[in-house]
């Protein structure tokens, strides 16, 4: 059985103070039923506590009900996500995250080709950004930085060189495994060479290697893998294993907007 993880990020953050603020409303609507006017002047604990209740609710029920916008902080997701992209993640595709646990109201399943947010498994305080490429019982097939899903046929076209200067030098491939399609962003000097951590209990026992760049896994139930576009550049399910069902966050889908390149703004996943 696996041990109950808490974790600690904005949301949880944003829970207390929904829950000081609101003490504070309920105290203060209790004191004024029993003055006979309303004080000139409020307590700082009044100004800065219960007046502030209703946003802080409605900011803690949108982001852990409905959506919210991370900042991407890392190019493992290139060229699907650049960083400093702030994403509208939804969380009705799934269902809403309650907070501390991130138990879900399930209302959905994740499927392969999703950008998914979830809680970084070694360190459910962080959240990380990647594409779910093998759902529980998928035999995922991995060579040359590209997947196969159940046995079927490799299928990767070469696109050219990467133009943005992130791209300088880098190979550009369409991969379509499992569904629908995705432009990945290549190392031609590494092309998937970064070794399967087999020391992970988890992949261990699912995986086998027949080199560095070849290798293939069977996606345990209950758990999800998870691997970044920038196929060469990335900390995923390579590395730290499995992602387990109950950390997933919600359904990336659009870019909002990145203060480095507006032209970005509203672009869909």
């Amino acid at each position: 059985m696996q041990a109950l993880q808490i974790g600690f990020s904005i949301n949880e953050v944003l829970f207390l103070v929904t829950l000081a603020t609101g003490v504070c409303w309920e105290v203060w609507r209790h004191r004024l039923r029993r003055l006979a006017e309303e004080p000139a002047k409020k307590p700082l604990w009044v100004s800065f506590g219960a007046e502030l209740f209703v946003v802080v609710a409605m900011m803690f029920t949108c982001r852990v009900a409905l959506a919210d916008w991370p900042k991407v902080p890392s190019g493992s997701m290139e060229p699907t996500l650049r960083v400093g992209d702030y994403l509208l993640v939804n969380h009705l595709a799934y269902g809403p995250r309650l907070p501390f646990t991130n138990t879900a109201i399930e209302l959905g399943k994740p499927q392969r080709g999703d950008v998914v947010v979830f809680r970084y498994p070694l360190d459910v305080s962080q959240f990380y950004v990647k594409r779910l490429v093998g759902l529980p019982g998928d035999r995922v097939a991995f060579r040359n930085g590209a997947i196969s899903i159940n046995g079927a046929p490799f299928d990767v076209q070469m696109i050219g060189d990467g133009q943005a200067d992130e791209d300088r030098g880098q190979w550009m491939v369409r991969e379509t495994a499992g569904a629908g399609s995705r432009t990945l962003k290549i190392n031609p000097f590494v092309q998937g060479r970064l070794a399967l951590n087999l020391s992970d209990p988890g992949l261990a026992a699912h995986c086998r290697a027949e080199a560095a760049d070849a290798w293939e896994c069977t996606v345990p139930a209950g758990h999800y893998m998870m691997l970044g576009d920038n196929r060469d550049n990335s900390a995923d399910s390579r590395v730290w294993g499995f992602l387990p069902h109950e950390q997933v966050y919600g359904k990336a889908v659009r870019v909002l907007f990145n203060l480095s390149d507006l032209k970005r703004a509203w672009t869909a996943l």
